[in-house]
Formats: structure tokens, sequence, C-alpha cells
């Protein structure tokens, strides 16, 4: 009934879904270009793909390594990344090119759901995290299609969430052919709101996997050079609205400590570039954008303003504070930042990693601030305290190597089960 419900609403709901993407599209055109794929109008697949849903930027970076992997150990089956928004489908092309296939995900409702898997062909669904679209899972079951939540992970909250509604949720996680957790405590969730144990598996984050190519290393201390080799750098990433400002503070409460010390601010968002610059303006600092290439070792605040950089940034800077955290949206990834061997420093709202966070605060290679005079007196103990940012970064890097793995397990697993 719940499902039918769900169904019903989603469609009704849909006219003003559009006229909502419309609107988005007006500053963002891309986001409104493809909005027939939305209804499940793609292009027909010569032959059956390897579906890899990942809804946005971030899950859809954590992809990257699984299907580098697929593509690496089966070369002839084709694979389609769909996500559902348009800076996530974005990093996916800059990533892979023409290697993949590309679409964005179709809203959940029964006919664009059908429309798409129609089309497509896939031979096998490929879920990233936690996202369970009822109709696109309980669609893969009906044709046959085995799916796969992988990466998967599941916080108290949102367990607390999904028990609400159990009798839509438990049917979905039965139709899932294989669930690989990150954590024995997201499996016992997952076995807490329906999944079946003989489904549910604890391989780790393929996060831990992150790869750092001699290339990178060449590109990043070439950006040091060029940013100041021997001033001291940090970096504030994935920062959302309502941090930067928290974050521009803390800056200038640092140089009254440092003077000389650079801060490399990358919003989450693109579309909030010129806004974070018009902020670092307001505030009274001298600025560079990234994207402008222009003379940066003179500046107080360099603004990543480029899509797919930020993995190099990390390596550019000497501490790293992982935003999305001083704001209740749940933390991001700071195992990049970690695989680097530099500190990491972050809000304390972290619900969407807490596995990972908690590995890192368990290896001692977490700080974490609750406001910018906090966020302040850590990066300037850090800056002054070389042997302590030494010892942070080692603990970092020891983290991940420590965890490394999960994303063989997982490409063993998905190909077993195709």
């Amino acid at each position: 009934m719940l499902h039918f419900l769900y169904s019903l609403f989603f469609r009704m709901a849909l006219p003003f879904v559009l006229i909502r993407l419309w609107w988005q599209g007006r500053q963002s055109p891309e986001t409104w270009a493809h909005w027939q794929q939305r209804l499940g109008f793609v292009p027909k697949s010569k032959e059956p793909v390897i579906w890899v849903h990942a809804v946005s930027v971030g899950e859809t970076i954590a992809a990257a390594p699984l299907v580098t992997a697929l593509l690496k150990r089966n070369p002839d089956i084709p694979i389609l990344m769909t996500a559902m928004t348009a800076t996530g489908s974005q990093r996916a092309k800059a990533m892979f090119g023409d290697q993949v296939q590309y679409a964005f995900s179709p809203y959940d409702t029964p006919g664009s759901v059908s429309r798409f898997v129609d089309r497509v062909r896939p031979r096998a669904l490929v879920i990233m995290e936690t996202e369970l679209w009822p109709n696109m899972i309980a669609l893969a079951r009906q044709r046959q299609v085995p799916t796969f939540l992988i990466n998967a992970r599941l916080s108290s909250r949102s367990a607390k969430g999904y028990q609400r509604i159990i009798s839509l949720v438990r049917p979905l996680l039965q139709s899932i052919s294989w669930i690989a957790a990150q954590a024995e405590e997201d499996a016992k969730r997952f076995l807490r709101i329906g999944a079946s144990p003989q489904t549910v598996s604890v391989t780790g984050s393929i996060k831990f996997d992150v790869a750092i190519t001699p290339a990178l290393r060449d590109t990043a201390s070439a950006l040091r050079h060029f940013l100041g080799a021997q001033r001291p750098v940090w970096i504030a990433a994935s920062t959302h609205e309502g941090e930067d400002r928290q974050v521009l503070q803390a800056h200038r409460q640092l140089l009254e400590a440092v003077p000389d010390a650079l801060l490399v601010i990358v919003p989450r968002h693109p579309e909030r570039f010129d806004d974070v610059s018009e902020l670092i303006t307001e505030h009274g600092f001298s600025q560079a954008r990234r994207s402008a290439s222009t003379e940066a070792n003179r500046v107080q605040v360099y603004l990543g303003d480029t899509m797919g950089e930020l993995l190099m940034l990390f390596g550019a800077s000497d501490i790293a504070f992982v935003g999305g955290s001083l704001i209740e949206r749940g933390g991001h990834n700071p195992l990049e930042p970690a695989a680097w061997g530099i500190p990491v420093i972050s809000g304390p709202h972290v619900f969407n990693f807490e596995t990972i966070y908690q590995h890192l605060n368990a290896g001692d290679a977490l700080r974490i601030t609750h406001n910018s005079k906090e966020l302040a007196d850590c990066v300037t103990q850090l800056i002054q305290d070389q042997a302590a940012a030494r010892q942070a970064g080692t603990n970092a890097l020891k983290v991940v190597d420590d965890n490394r793995g999960a994303l063989e397990k997982v490409v063993t697993g998905i190909i077993e089960r195709v």
C-alpha cells in the first residue's frame, strides 16, 4: 500500500518537480538541458550495460575507483553512469571521457523507470551508498536484474527514519541481491530494517582505496610552488553556505598569528563560486581564482573554482578542513586529505561519514572544531607546531593504508553475481 501511495504522490508531484528543475536551469543550463532523460527518454543501448547509479558529486567520486576496476576487469561490458545532479554528471564525464556512457537518472515514477530500463537494458544495477528508490529497485527485480548496494552506509538517524516506513523499506531491501556495507554497525542497521542476512556483507569502504598517482603528485607540487613553497597553506574543502563566512573569519584570526598564511577555499557547489568570491572581497582579503591562473603567491585567499581538482588541491596544502561539518550537512569525505598524509580538521556534524570519522578519531588523526575561533586556534597550533602536524598527518595516512582493500572485495563480489 505504501509503495502505491509513494508512486501516486511522485506522479502528482512530477509537474512541480519539472517546474523546479526548469527554474534551477535558468542559472545552471546543464540542469535543464537533458530533462527528457529524467523521464526515461535516454538513447537506446546497443547491448546490456552495468548501470552505476551515483546521486551527486560525492557518490560519483566514490564510484570512480569501482568503475575503473570494472573497466579493467571486464573491458567488453559497457558501463552506464547516472547521476541526479548536473555537477555529478559533469564530474563523471571529466573522469572517464568516452570510456563509459552517461545519463541523468530517471525520476522514480513507474513510467520513467520503465522507459529508462527498456532503453538501457541493464545486466546489473550498482547503487552507491544508500539510495533506496522504490520503483527503480522493484522494477530491477521484476526484470531479474541483480541489484547491488555498494559502499552501503546507514546512520542511526536514517535507520530510525526508515523504521517508520518499514513496510515500504523491507521489500526494497529484500529485492537487493547484495548489500556491501562499510562497517559492522551499518550491516546491523540494514538487518534491523529488513535486509536478508544472506545478502549482507561487511566489505569496508572503497573510499579508503583512494589512489594518488605520480602525475597528480607532480601537478600538486607545481601548484604549491605557484602558491608559495615556503608559506603555510591550509585548505577549506567542500564548504557550504553558512560555512564560508566562518572559515573566512577563522582565516582573519589566523593571519594575526601567521601573517603569510594562505587559505585555499573550495565551495562544494560550482554555482556558488562567484558568491564566495564576493564574500572573500567583503571580508577584505586579496584573492586569486584557480580558473584565472593569476599571480597567487602574494594573495591571502585562493579560490578553487574548477571542477575535478579537489584531490590535487589537497596535495598542495599543509592542513585540511573538510566542510559540510560546521553546519548540519553531515560532513564530506575526509579520506582524500588523509591519503596525502596531512592533518584533518572537521566540524562536529559528520553523521554522513560517521564510520570513517570514527576510524580517524580512533587513530588520533582527527581534530574537531565547533566554530570559527576553534578552527583558527587549531590551524594556528598545527602551523606553529610542525612536529604535531607531521604526526597528525602520519596518523591520517596510516588509517587510510590500514583500511585499504574494500575495492577488490566489492569488484569481485559484483563480478561473481552478474
